[in-house]
């Protein structure tokens, strides 16, 4: 029998188990390839609990580099596509999978893993499942929305990594408060170290060249701040299916000696270092790891006011927010974060405070931990395990 013990601060989880038994946890992705949740799933790997918790990942599609590093910190990783046709299919050929896993728990990561994993997770009786929603980009036809609220019942919780995506969840799969429980991304802060702004009036941009980006707006906006601030220069990092499309761009508005494409990098925080602040145009964010990474070495920021971003960035301790897809009002804040240099310092220092306090990679592992215990807790009782 496994003997459930509690701490002060833990008053409703499990903290030691007398037998020795790991929890089984299964981490539920459709791919591990280059992204902002693949870092998160990396993260996981790297800080968990390892005396409570044993980690296992699955990608429903491609794997690349995130895979190679979760195996590299000791956690199997398995490729498993959904070869069978039709939804119904699908959930069995997963189900039969997870039944000789003797998994405890099952973790989804948005929603195509979150419909499938959730139904093949309860067939296959698996004591409990949470689901992670990193973004609010979902739920637009009244099919994903079934989809939605189905997976969500099944599930034990829901979490969303900022409070307005918590609101979007709320609203589209008619969950009630008790089901979801709002955890903000964090980012590894001893990775991304304070340097503070770099004194020159250059800004950075780390983004994958895709259109929910939004950086054509990015470029137009730059446009203007060139006519009244020339030296200005923005460095923008990633790659993408619209990179030749913002190459094209950048030369039409002979921007090519003020904005530079440095393509996929690994060194992002000393470029990041590099930069006097960084900049954002996306459309849409759950919460930015790359603002969070910024604002970790000290850098103040200009970014749109979506999503998550507004419950990161506090205006105007540490950065400033616009509007999105409106390059006149973007470049009149790239302007004004120009002209206010001089507070530049202080304001990376609150970022990174900010960031610190409230972003912190392994505080957002343990709230995680603490609701598969809080999840599981129920069933070891009733089942006296």
């Amino acid at each position: 029998m496994i003997s459930i013990k509690t701490t002060e601060n833990q008053n409703t989880s499990v903290n030691h188990f007398a037998n020795g038994k790991r929890l089984r946890i299964c981490h539920l992705s459709l791919t591990l390839c280059t992204g902002g949740l693949e870092r998160l799933l990396v993260d996981f790997a790297r800080y968990h609990n390892r005396d409570q918790f044993e980690l296992e990942f699955i990608a429903l599609g491609d794997t690349g580099l995130p895979a190679e590093e979760i195996r590299k910190l000791g956690c199997p990783v398995i490729e498993y596509p959904l070869t069978a046709d039709g939804k119904v299919a699908r959930i069995n050929q997963l189900a039969n999978f997870f039944s000789v896993r003797n998994y405890d728990l099952l973790h989804t990561h948005n929603a195509y893993p979150h419909f499938y994993g959730s139904l093949a997770g309860y067939r296959a009786k698996i004591p409990a499942t949470i689901h992670t929603r990193h973004g609010r980009r979902f739920g637009e036809t009244l099919s994903e929305r079934i989809q939605f609220a189905l997976a969500s019942r099944i599930s034990d919780r829901v979490v969303p990594v900022s409070d307005d995506t918590g609101e979007r969840c709320k609203n589209i799969g008619w969950l009630s408060d008790r089901k979801i429980k709002r955890i903000w991304n964090g980012i590894d802060v001893d990775r991304f170290v304070f340097t503070g702004p770099a004194d020159k009036l250059t800004a950075i941009t780390v983004s994958r060249l895709s259109p929910e980006k939004d950086l054509i707006t990015m470029l137009e906006a730059v446009k203007f701040v060139v006519s009244s601030i020339p030296q200005f220069h923005l460095m923008i990092v990633g790659n993408g299916p619209e990179r030749e499309i913002l190459e094209r761009k950048t030369a039409a508005l002979q921007l090519d000696s003020h904005v530079t494409f440095l393509g996929e990098r690994s060194d992002i925080p000393d470029l990041l270092s590099q930069a006097g602040f960084y900049v954002s145009s996306s459309l849409t964010e759950g919460i930015s790891l790359t603002l969070l990474e910024a604002m970790s070495v000290g850098l103040p920021v200009v970014t749109t006011s979506v999503g998550g971003n507004p419950e990161i960035v506090q205006q105007p301790d540490t950065g400033l927010l616009v509007p999105s897809a409106n390059p006149p009002k973007l470049a009149d804040a790239i302007i004004q974060m120009c002209q206010q240099q001089t507070n530049w310092k202080k304001m990376g220092q609150q970022a990174r405070d900010r960031v610190e306090q409230y972003f912190n990679i392994r505080s957002m592992i343990q709230e995680y931990e603490r609701v598969y215990l809080d999840v599981l807790t129920p069933f070891y009782k009733k089942h006296k395990i």
